[in-house]
């Protein structure tokens, strides 16, 4: 299997070292550069052709976010992963990275009591997303090949798997819609919710993303469209025409009080390693109003909502799930497809109209059954 070529960006040389050491840990990854800053790493890219550069936010002489446009400007695709402080500032300028053609980012090690933790921490976050990224810009059977077990061993090469779509569901109302997403998810978004027109259904989301981010995520979205976007807060009623997303660090679920549906936040241990969960969500989606549910899987790495949309199928709701072309990663969406509890797999530029459509078309549809 081929290796995978990284560049690290950062004026820090001690970040820089941190970064190099914790990525020559795993045999599947070489670093082949580093650069002090944006302008630097523009003829380092060009002279070394990575196949994923990680990129500090704040340097000298040109910074993250001008870099990225820069090299975006100039044709390079490679997958750029930010690597950000976890800080009002460092949030606000890693969201500004991500719009201007980032991919992905992490947060740098913070409180960390020791050299060898700061590593370990560094080496958790960087390398899954590293060779996620640069398995999903070679193709489907490279991320075939790239798969790994729980051994780590780079499983056998492998057929892709196959989508498996769902029986459709009886028809029935949507009183609300469920979505998760993960890497490439702030992107993804921010598309659907530009074009998602006004429904009379309110929107809960889960994207991967710690305290801080989410907020921040929540303001810009709500700059977007109709919508109205904010991060959850505990016992919030959920109004039509509304989207609330799960504040990092904890679990979003929905509950039912009487005839209304609340949010109910907790700190409940991480489910796919990850708090807040989209399984979460969905479970206590299913728990509140049965199948009178639409469920929506955006680009993300894992398998975070497969279990989830199994509950949502199972109870006779509706999922949708983004294609593989237009993912960053398709690991949450295609966890979900090939399983076989998606309805539908489709692209992210039509995915509001599917969205909309779903919810349309429950309305005027005769009632199959009520929530359970």
């Amino acid at each position: 299997m081929a290796r995978t070529r990284v560049l690290v960006v950062d004026d820090s040389v001690v970040i820089r070292r941190l970064v190099t050491d914790a990525l020559s840990r795993e045999p599947a990854i070489d670093v082949v550069g580093v650069a002090a800053n944006g302008r630097i790493a523009q003829a380092k890219v060009a002279q070394l052709a990575p196949d994923v550069i990680t990129m500090d936010v704040e340097m000298p002489e040109m910074d993250g976010i001008e870099a990225v446009r820069a090299l975006r400007a100039s044709g390079h695709t490679q997958p750029i992963i930010m690597f950000s402080t976890l800080t009002e500032r460092g949030a606000h300028a890693t969201l500004d990275a991500l719009a201007a053609g980032a991919t992905d980012y992490v947060t740098k090690p913070a409180n960390v009591g020791s050299v060898q933790q700061s590593l370990d921490q560094v080496a958790h976050e960087l390398v899954p997303r590293i060779l996620a990224l640069s398995a999903a810009r070679r193709g489907p059977a490279a991320r075939a090949t790239s798969a790994r077990p729980a051994g780590g061993a780079p499983a056998p090469a492998a057929t892709p798997p196959r989508v498996r779509l769902a029986s459709a569901p009886a028809p029935r109302p949507v009183r609300l819609v469920v979505l998760g997403s993960s890497t490439g998810g702030p992107e993804a978004l921010s598309r659907l919710i530009t074009a998602l027109p006004a429904l009379p259904v309110p929107v809960a989301v889960v994207q991967h993303m710690p305290p801080v981010f989410t907020r921040q995520l929540a303001q810009r979205l709500d700059r977007l469209g109709p919508w109205t976007v904010a991060e959850a807060a505990a016992g919030e009623t959920l109004r039509p025409g509304h989207v609330y997303v799960a504040p990092g660090d904890h679990h979003l679920e929905v509950r039912r009080a009487g005839g209304a549906l609340v949010t109910a936040l907790t700190q409940a241990p991480p489910e796919n390693f990850c708090r807040p969960a989209v399984d979460v969500l969905f479970r206590s989606a299913v728990a509140a109003v049965g199948g009178d549910l639409l469920g929506v899987v955006l680009t993300g790495m894992g398998a975070d909502g497969r279990a989830g949309a199994e509950r949502i199928v199972g109870a006779g709701g509706t999922v949708v799930v983004q294609d593989e072309a237009s993912s960053v990663v398709w690991g949450m969406p295609g966890a979900v497809a090939t399983a076989g509890w998606a309805h539908r797999v489709v692209p992210l530029a039509e995915m509001a109209q599917a969205v909309a459509r779903t919810v349309e078309d429950a309305r005027r549809a005769p009632v199959a059954g009520g929530a359970a």
